[in-house]
């Protein structure tokens, strides 16, 4: 019985895991489309000022501290 509470258990935590990198995966090609889009309208090369990776820094930690607080 313990076994079959184990592989359940193992069994969520991969799909959650597997769904997490996708919707990563997404998220991050979509947010490179939108660099790109923008470098395009401007001059053709890609630019990240320090500034704005600071940004984008603390919102992708904002982001994931807001998600670890879900199950509270």
């Amino acid at each position: 019985m313990e076994a079959e509470t184990d592989e359940a258990g193992a069994s969520w935590k991969s799909k959650t895991l597997l769904l997490g990198a996708v919707v990563g995966a997404l998220v991050g090609a979509g947010a490179a489309y939108l660099i790109i889009q923008r470098s395009e309208r401007e001059d053709g090369e890609i630019r990240l000022t320090a500034g704005e990776g600071v940004k984008l820094g603390l919102l992708v930690f904002g982001l994931l501290r807001q998600v670890a607080q879900l199950g509270e």
